[in-house]
């Protein structure tokens, strides 16, 4: 088979290395990719959100299976273009990716069907939601209804944080047009665990649990970010909690989202935190997570290509998802500064200390080729990931390989994983 990767992250970077995997791939390409993932695709120069091109790209190649890792383009509609051009993609439809898309409509989805989550209330006027503001306990959630790149949920522990939040996403647009709508939530406590799962718009089938840490800095302190690394299993992903969360969130979920016509065909990522009064879902993504399936592909025995055709077909419950029993942790190297100013084009020294290393993973998220060699393109640089036989021997594994590469301005958070010791 000919498969295209849309994305140029280290998400679609640990995809591409899984599909390179699979005894269905002739053929990868990814669109735009990134310079890592030139080892196992050919990278062709069309944006993720160019969906015209994408197609007429997969149509001119012959391309007999697309994979859309971001958000983007799956908001937009880029499975709808390529099945009307009949061409065979993996992704949920425009309609369904509204569940990213859009969170309103997910909390409403949520408050409809008696799915568990915050409470919440929607605003579209700045000077409503501040007099509701007023008068609410704190801390509280403010949450840009659109997509933001990850990072347009703020966390206020006053009225003055909160009005000046409400300013920045609404009347400012630090978050462009996602800030038009906001959704102010009660603030939750407890662990966050994020579950990754494949759906055939009936059936879903969840991967093995991940950890993510959000905030930019050590203890997690400074502002949130795309993602500076996670680890799998989360140990606090117990049995029971998962069993409760088949019940109560995700069967829920998809069969909810076929009642409104909706079917969710793709990977559905859940969110979720453990409070005290049971698990509640934080968050909804209609794709892959960053950097979770940095831990998760890892891990994976299934062949990948098999499941996404799986899923596309409504075969889903013929598949046996299959995980090692390790652990994984991903530690990002980013460029001091990020998520606000940073410097790029520093070149990158050490990439080769990973060539044949059993366990150790480098996923590139914001690289590109140069005459002098791979240089930061972004923000965050690279994903180290490392195996091991627990969690404890996963993160010193992959601190230990964070050694193996550097370049100026690196920068990354020394307590991934750490909390659970």
């Amino acid at each position: 088979m000919k498969i295209l990767i849309v994305g140029s992250g280290g998400r679609e970077h640990a995809i591409a290395w899984k599909v390179a995997q699979s005894r269905l791939a002739d053929k990868i390409y990814c669109a735009p990719g990134n310079a890592g993932i030139e080892d196992y695709a050919e990278c062709v120069d069309i944006k993720a959100t160019d969906l015209e091109k994408l197609a007429e790209f997969a149509e001119k190649e012959q391309v007999d299976l697309t994979v859309i890792g971001m958000d983007d383009p799956l908001v937009a509609g880029i499975v709808d273009i390529f099945e009307e051009k009949g061409l065979r993609i993996f992704g949920p439809r425009k309609n369904a990716a509204i569940i990213e898309g859009s969170k309103a409509f997910s909390k409403d989805l949520m408050k409809k069907y008696h799915i568990p989550t915050a409470g919440y209330e929607t605003f579209d006027n700045p000077h409503e939601a501040i007099s509701y503001l007023e008068t609410s306990h704190y801390p509280i959630v403010l949450k840009a209804d659109g997509l933001a790149l990850g990072k347009g949920v703020l966390i206020c522990k006053d009225f003055k944080e909160a009005r000046e939040g409400v300013k920045a996403i609404m009347e400012d647009k630090q978050f462009g047009r996602a800030g038009d709508l906001l959704v102010i939530e009660e603030f939750m406590t407890g662990q966050e665990v994020s579950v990754l799962a494949f759906c055939d718009g009936t059936n879903i089938k969840t991967m093995t649990s991940a950890q993510d840490h959000k905030r930019a800095k050590d203890g997690d302190q400074g502002l949130n970010t795309g993602g500076m690394g996670t680890f799998s299993p989360s140990p606090f992903y117990t049995k029971e909690v998962h069993e409760y969360c088949m019940n109560t969130i995700y069967k829920p979920t998809i069969d909810a989202m076929k009642m409104e016509g909706r079917d969710f065909i793709g990977i559905l990522f859940f969110g979720l935190m453990l409070t005290e009064k049971g698990p509640k879902v934080l968050e909804y993504n209609a794709r892959f997570g960053d950097p979770e399936t940095q831990v998760v592909l890892p891990r994976m025995k299934n062949d990948i290509v098999e499941v996404f055709e799986a899923c596309i077909d409504g075969k889903l419950e013929d598949i046996q998802l299959e995980f090692e029993d390790n652990a994984a942790v991903c530690v990002v190297l980013a460029s001091e500064g990020y998520p606000e100013y940073y410097e790029k084009g520093f070149l990158i020294h050490g990439l080769e200390n990973f060539k044949n290393k059993k366990g150790y993973y480098v996923f590139h998220a914001g690289t590109k080729k140069s005459p002098e060699g791979i240089i930061t393109d972004g923000g965050r640089v690279l994903g180290i990931t490392a195996t091991g036989i627990n969690l404890k021997e996963a993160g010193e594994n992959a601190y230990e390989g964070t050694r193996w590469v550097d370049f100026k301005n690196k920068y990354m958070r020394n307590d991934i994983g750490k909390s659970i010791e």
